[in-house]
């Protein structure tokens, strides 16, 4: 970016701090999300975002950077003025145990204050069960933590992403009910709070992806927008002045019973722009569907059946996406998932061209982009749930209970 561009990104900074000592704490967030959006910053940089005095923004930096969440980099020179320093995020200030409980796969990783993965342990599976997850964390949290370095004194915290309702939608995608009933009595935070030793948060695992795109997607210059994760099953999260908005229940922008116009296969966005809908297509020949998960599988070896549900899923999602405007004005679209990343490539192509033949009267287009976490969203986006409730500002719940 150049510095005048810079400068007017700055200067047009959507919030503003105040200078009342009272507040320090917000201000702080605010320091901490505009040093996250731009990578680094200086007090000077600070001082014209967000309204701040040229002494309380020193105040605020020397207080994170003692509190050890920034780091100083190297002096810039060549400047009107005495040389400034630029600060940044220290990814050593905080870590992370996050698990992913997916429909066909579960994670347990340590991810670091700016959402790196410092050690992962990932396995496949038919389905989730409480008791499978329950072992898979107790049998590899130790060698987890080993494998990043870290003890369980030097771990902030531990959140979860996992689906909501669990034992819904069993038949789609192939899962007995009669074990997936397990979920509805189980109490995630109750129960993994017996094997470790923090506070467990669970967020949904599509709007944790979609916070790990707001957090570390470098997002900051978008305001209103719809983000989907193709999984096993569709699913999405809504941002809404440059914070997620979760909804009552936590589950705002669950696209997946949306309905769109389709002759076959559903009426529903998870009938048609959902894994488990390429799953089904290459078992049907004969193949084996769960290739699609292994990370190193090549999906050329699955055509034509991946351009045939590329096709389907674009087209529905531009449905969804019109529905979706019509509601709010949303800016831009953003698509990501647990797909290789010429195959997402493809898919945001075919939404972005289903999106120029659809009928927009009465809502104008957005940009269609690919989301830039990729398959460890809902991962990542796990230790960007927690770094959201403690070290960023939440405009959509300043006034909530």
């Amino acid at each position: 970016m150049d510095n005048e561009n810079r400068e007017e990104q700055l200067r047009a900074y959507p919030q503003k701090g105040t200078n009342q000592v009272a507040v320090r704490s917000y201000n702080e967030r605010l320091v901490l999300q505009l040093v996250r959006e731009h990578g680094s910053l200086t007090k000077a940089d600070a001082t014209r975002a967000t309204g701040l005095s040229p002494n309380a923004a020193s105040v605020i930096f020397r207080s994170l950077e003692e509190e050890g969440l920034l780091l100083r980099g190297e002096r810039i020179r060549g400047r009107i003025g005495q040389p400034s320093t630029p600060m940044r995020l220290n990814p050593d200030a905080h870590h992370y145990v996050v698990l992913k409980i997916g429909r066909r796969s579960l994670e347990l990783a340590v991810v670091n204050f700016i959402g790196e993965i410092e050690a992962i342990k990932r396995i496949q599976q038919p389905y989730p069960t409480p008791n499978s997850v329950l072992e898979f964390l107790r049998s590899n949290l130790t060698g987890v933590l080993r494998s990043a370095k870290q003890s369980r004194k030097s771990i902030s915290g531990m959140a979860v992403a996992m689906p909501f309702e669990l034992w819904s939608w069993t038949e789609e995608f192939d899962a007995p009910e009669t074990e997936m009933e397990a979920w509805r009595q189980f109490d995630p935070i109750a129960e993994f709070e017996k094997l470790v030793p923090w506070k467990v948060v669970v967020e949904n695992d599509a709007t944790a992806a979609c916070r790990a795109e707001q957090v570390f997607g470098a997002r900051g210059e978008m305001q209103d927008w719809i983000y989907f994760f193709v999984g096993t099953f569709i699913g999405g999260g809504i941002v809404l002045n440059g914070s997620v908005f979760p909804g009552r229940r936590g589950n705002a922008g669950g696209f997946g019973p949306m309905r769109v116009p389709e002759r076959e296969g559903g009426d529903r966005l998870v009938d048609h722009a959902s894994l488990v809908v390429l799953e089904h297509s290459i078992a049907a020949a004969g193949g084996q569907p769960f290739e699609i998960y292994n990370e190193e599988t090549d999906w050329g070896k699955f055509e034509p059946f991946v351009s045939d549900w590329i096709l389907r899923a674009a087209r529905s999602l531009a449905h969804a996406t019109v529905s979706s405007l019509s509601v709010l004005d949303f800016e831009a679209v953003v698509i990501d998932g647990a797909l290789p990343d010429d195959v997402k490539t493809r898919l945001v192509d075919e939404v972005r061209h289903q999106m120029e033949i659809t009928d927009l009267q009465g809502v104008f287009m957005p940009k269609i982009e690919a989301g830039k976490t990729g398959r460890r969203a809902r991962t990542i986006g796990a230790a960007a749930s927690l770094i959201s409730r403690n070290y960023l500002i939440d405009q959509n719940t300043l006034m909530r209970t």
